[in-house]
């Protein structure tokens, strides 16, 4: 089980680093810098990131540059990327950043609290999508195994669809608190859009688990989706 995520602080000033770690450390996340452009895609190679925070202005690569290869690649396209940026050159600028992949465009001097609220959302999406990803691996097991698979210690088939069924519980109810909060606050598009497709992964596991149950009949085929 995943215990924190990762975040991906990028920005080529170690001062604004230090900031950055400053604000978000009260998260308690693990924390990665990267000072430049290229050292963010390297860190991405090997690691998942809940969350990227990318400075616009980098020399070599900037921002912009460093969030078209993100999206480029499968493995890190849906990452959120948020820009922080100490220019403004107006609405041309800021459609720029939305048009390279970013979910949201921070201008320098930022609020700590805000930047704090907006990462924290995308972390507790993260931790619940592999939260799923977990229920989703452990229904394939006893479907894979035709109802003979275990998880750590042997277990009836009947015991483990149960497991399955509650931990599966806790996580829609958690998914459900989080779309709550988001529609009660001035939630980003992209947060909320993710929500909703973390709800629509979690209905279809729901549904190919109660078709395991007794009576129920033939266990569907289950597709992990990332």
């Amino acid at each position: 089980m995943v215990q924190k995520a990762k975040i991906l602080l990028v920005d080529d000033r170690p001062e604004n680093l230090l900031a950055l770690e400053a604000i978000l450390s009260a998260l308690d996340q693990t924390l990665v810098r990267a000072s430049s452009g290229e050292e963010a895609l390297k860190a991405l190679l090997t690691d998942d990131f809940a969350v990227i925070l990318l400075d616009v202005q980098m020399p070599g690569m900037d921002g912009f540059e460093t969030a078209a290869h993100i999206k480029r690649r499968e493995r890190t396209r849906d990452i959120p990327i948020i820009f922080l940026t100490a220019i403004n050159h107006g609405p041309h600028h800021t459609f720029r950043g939305y048009a390279a992949g970013a979910v949201d465009y921070i201008s320098k001097p930022f609020d700590p609290w805000v930047l704090r609220a907006k990462v924290s959302v995308f972390v507790e999406l993260y931790m619940k999508n592999c939260q799923l990803r977990e229920q989703a691996a452990l229904l394939r097991l006893q479907l894979e195994g035709g109802g003979k698979a275990t998880v750590g210690d042997s277990k009836e088939p009947a015991s483990l669809l149960a497991e399955l069924s509650a931990r599966l519980a806790a996580v829609e109810e958690q998914a459900e608190a989080l779309s709550k909060q988001l529609d009660d606050e001035s939630a980003d598009a992209a947060a909320v859009a993710t929500a909703a497709h973390l709800e629509r992964k979690l209905t279809g596991l729901r549904r190919a688990l109660d078709a395991l149950e007794p009576g129920t009949g033939s266990a569907p085929s289950v597709t992990s989706q990332n």
